[in-house]
């Protein structure tokens, strides 16, 4: 096939259900405890952040759950997303491979965060809630619930990491577009943020402070919920509707992928490409689920399996998740988004169990992938995203090397046209490869909670 052509294909129908992954497991996810008994938190621990709805959706027994009409609504606007065959990469590649992303820059935001961001606000807006507070690191998903909650007339705080608050000016302006207020954490708006500049005047924020500033921020005032953009079963039952287009695509193409990739942060983006392929394995069917993470941040490839709290300020429900500690504050990498402490309690058990693989790269060979893609597809993808790009490259060379017809999906989860200062240091030589010291993370550890099991 001519270099000339880029393969986009029949967009099919969009799903009208969410998959839920959690009766599918092999065993029930660890449930989250209170951490001030120890014992599992139910509903009642759960409401005076989170709207019924969605905790409803959090412990959902049902492996389908309803989209809501006025969330498909919206969702027409840009879904279903674009699957693209990667035919110039390929050439470029030399290799026998058959790659596929599933593009989802094409929403309102610029990334996937939108699947969820629209639903947390609609079931908010339901239940008479008045202001969302939030957490950001790369401000993809501040962006995206800044836009939904312009979409259902609700106010929206978001708390943004202090080093992409910097580095991604414009992504705070996107946000103030819709009308959102955006804070740089650690802020002095909250009392967890003034202690923590006390401390360290010049830390570069993390998302476990972000979120334990977002959190003080919704129990001190009784209009406002907490929506959280990853990690939560919620979220990610959200996020399925990526993969499960994507099956319905490549289903009328008669191809199935032998292995599915997504970058690894909370999990969200991963989940969303690779959850709906679990029953594809139950099946019997041989396929790879591959997340990947940064080097700086190795929650899956080094992190212990273990409770741990969510956030910097010990306020969320102790989760059980591969963790590197809520006290852990990571390198300023320029994937913001994949800069957190802990993994999905679900990617988590899927990686426990065997069902998923997790690899982790440093940032320049990331960018290297990404530039190389940019240059052969036309699309810059965001710095998250290229991490997965990175492994899409490692496997179709593989594919070239043993000559075999490998068949690669992935999710391209977000474009990078707010991340060009990544670029601009990536081509000026100044972005730094970061393994995280092994001193650093047993330092981290030491915070681990001793609760649970």
């Amino acid at each position: 096939m001519s270099a000339s052509i880029r393969y986009l294909l029949p967009p099919g129908d969009m799903p009208s259900a969410w998959y839920n992954v959690l009766p599918r497991l092999s065993t029930p996810l660890a449930p989250p405890l209170n951490p001030a008994t120890g014992q599992p938190a139910g509903p009642a621990d759960l409401l005076p952040i989170f709207p019924e709805g969605l905790v409803m959706q959090e412990m959902c027994p049902d492996p389908w759950v309803d989209i809501p009409g006025p969330v498909l609504d919206i969702y027409r606007t840009y879904r279903p997303s674009p699957l693209v065959r990667a035919i110039r990469l390929e050439e470029a590649l030399e290799t026998p491979a058959h790659i596929y992303y599933k593009y989802e820059g094409v929403s309102a935001a610029g990334s996937h965060k939108p699947n969820t961001a629209i639903a947390q606000a609609y079931v908010n807006k339901q239940e008479g809630v008045r202001r969302l507070a939030t957490e950001t690191g790369a401000g993809q998903w501040g962006s995206a619930l800044a836009h939904a909650c312009a979409m259902f007339g609700l106010e929206c705080t978001v708390y943004m990491v202090r080093v992409s608050y910097n580095q991604k000016p414009y992504r705070r302006s996107f946000m103030q577009v819709f009308g959102a207020a955006v804070h740089s954490s650690p802020s002095t708006v909250t009392e967890i943020g003034r202690k923590v500049l006390a401390d360290d005047p010049d830390t570069p924020g993390s998302l476990g402070i972000a979120i334990s500033e977002a959190l003080e921020d919704t129990v001190k005032h009784e209009d406002c919920k907490y929506s959280l953009g990853s990690v939560l079963n919620h979220v990610l039952l959200h996020q399925t509707i990526i993969g499960l287009e994507a099956k319905q695509q490549l289903e009328k193409l008669g191809e199935q992928p032998d292995v599915v990739i997504g970058c690894h942060g909370g999990g969200s983006n991963f989940a969303g490409i690779a959850l709906p392929f679990v029953d594809d394995k139950l099946a019997g069917r041989t396929v790879r689920l591959l997340a990947v993470e940064p080097t700086a941040c190795p929650t899956l490839t080094r992190g212990p399996y273990a409770y741990d709290f969510g956030d910097l300020g010990q306020m969320t429900p102790l989760l059980k998740m591969h963790t590197l500690g809520h006290s852990f504050v990571p390198a300023g990498i320029h994937a913001g988004g994949l800069r957190y402490h802990g993994a999905a309690p679900i990617c988590s058990k899927l990686l426990a169990d065997g069902m998923i693989e997790a690899k982790a790269y440093p940032q320049v060979p990331v960018f290297d992938a990404a530039v190389q893609f940019a240059r052969a597809e036309g699309l810059v993808p965001a710095p998250e995203s290229a991490h997965a790009i990175r492994a899409v490259v490692d496997e179709a060379l593989e594919a070239k090397e043993l000559g075999e017809e490998r068949v690669i999906l992935f999710n391209l989860s977000g474009h990078g046209m707010f991340d060009l200062g990544a670029y601009d240091a990536y081509f000026a030589g100044e972005l730094v490869d970061y393994d995280l010291p092994a001193e650093a993370l047993d330092r981290a550890l030491k915070c681990l909670p001793a609760v649970g099991g």
